[in-house]
């Protein structure tokens, strides 16, 4: 029964997501961009850790994290706003700067992030399950990442976005219908579990702000703009959080309850375990979004990262060289750090982005003489600086 609730939640959506009159409509295009990157890799990962770390308080930290993540975004949406005014100061268009060299940057830690879960992901099910040959995944397709942006570019990949986002998502609904029935059949018998946290204090906070990457994305509605008219950004990204914050509380909500915190041992692919749990199927469902999810968002990011640093060297360092050297970072990262580290480096990466965004909003409200809002701004920069620096990895 189970694994037909999954298989008709997976269709329906799939069978909405596609039709035609929704996946043309142009904000749920504007959406999908940052809808694929907020729900993605960090879906994958951010159960199990906090399910681990926090027990039974897991779903107010999703809270927490997704409330951090709308405030850095109503930044970014302030920043979109002012830029289509034209109203934009000096020292704003001197941080704007600052910012795109943090998200190049940022970009080159997220694409080892990503492609090192595919490789996790991708050796999961096999009898070559281990770090060792995970990694080797993972070098291969960092290699197919140089070779096809070398010599191709990535604008085929790219067109296949929103198949691909659409899919994911029909899986995910397919994962909480399957978790929620089986929440219901756990809660029926008496069988729900409340699990004391393993962490608080100092080190818990420090695990929050090292999980902030995993939920991020919703910044790539600020580099639609040849696409897109600023009212659209804007809304596209609040759909996003919105859409993204209700699965994310949903998914956090259904498994924080109905498994002990030892049922698997804490892994990038624990979330592959649990859910053998729930239903044989999902495993498979599972690694097939995970690896769709990972390559599309390794192939956006390192596009992504080229175009800047081409832009902001005014063309001195060619956007093929700006691919060899994401992947040479890759590399480093793939052999050198454990997934849970790359995941606190990217986090890091990505607070810094956030944390200049949040000035150069600071910036603009004291324009516009908005003292309030300037101190609120003020007050989430400082926040990300303390992200950016104290983020830690899960153990």
């Amino acid at each position: 029964m189970i694994t037909s609730v999954i298989l008709i939640a997976v269709l329906a959506s799939a069978a909405l997501l596609l039709w035609p009159r929704v996946a043309s409509a142009p904000l749920w295009r504007a959406t999908v961009t940052p809808l694929a990157s907020i729900i993605g890799s960090g879906f994958l990962v951010l159960g199990p850790i906090l399910h681990v770390s926090f027990g039974w308080y897991a779903p107010l930290i999703m809270g927490v994290l997704c409330a951090g993540a709308w405030a850095f975004g109503s930044a970014i949406r302030f920043n979109i706003a002012r830029r289509a005014a034209g109203e934009r100061s000096v020292t704003e268009e001197w941080l704007e700067t600052a910012a795109s060299w943090t998200l190049a940057f940022a970009y080159f830690i997220s694409v080892a992030y990503y492609l090192n879960l595919f490789g996790a992901f991708g050796t999961e099910l096999t009898p070559w399950r281990s770090p060792y040959h995970a990694r080797l995944l993972t070098s291969a397709m960092l290699l197919v990442i140089i070779f096809v942006g070398w010599f191709w570019g990535f604008r085929a990949l790219e067109r296949l976005e929103t198949l691909s986002v659409s899919l994911k998502l029909a899986m995910i609904a397919g994962l909480l219908a399957g978790l929620a029935w089986f929440f219901a059949g756990k809660a029926t018998s008496g069988e729900l579990v409340a699990s004391a946290p393993s962490l608080s204090g100092w080190p818990a906070i420090a695990l929050i702000f090292g999980l902030i990457v995993t939920v991020q994305g919703f910044e790539t509605s600020r580099y639609l703009g040849a696409e897109y008219d600023a009212a659209t950004r804007i809304r596209s990204m609040r759909l996003a959080q919105i859409l993204s914050t209700v699965i994310y509380l949903i998914y956090i909500l259904l498994i924080a309850y109905v498994f002990r915190p030892d049922a698997v041992p804490l892994s990038e692919t624990a979330i592959i375990q649990l859910m053998a749990l729930v239903a044989p199927i999902l495993p498979i469902l599972l690694t097939a979004a995970a690896l769709a999810a990972q390559f599309s968002a390794a192939v956006a990011d390192t596009g992504g990262s080229g175009g800047l640093v081409t832009e902001l060297t005014g063309g001195r360092i060619a956007t093929r060289t700006a691919y060899a050297l994401l992947v040479a970072f890759g590399f480093i990262f793939t052999w050198a750090f454990d997934i849970f580290e790359i995941i606190a480096y990217a986090s890091r990466g990505f607070a810094l982005y956030y944390a200049i965004q949040s000035a150069i909003a600071a910036q603009g409200a004291r324009c516009e003489r908005r003292g309030g809002l300037g101190i609120f701004y003020s007050l989430l920069a400082v926040t990300g600086l303390a992200m950016a620096i104290f983020g830690a990895p899960a153990e």
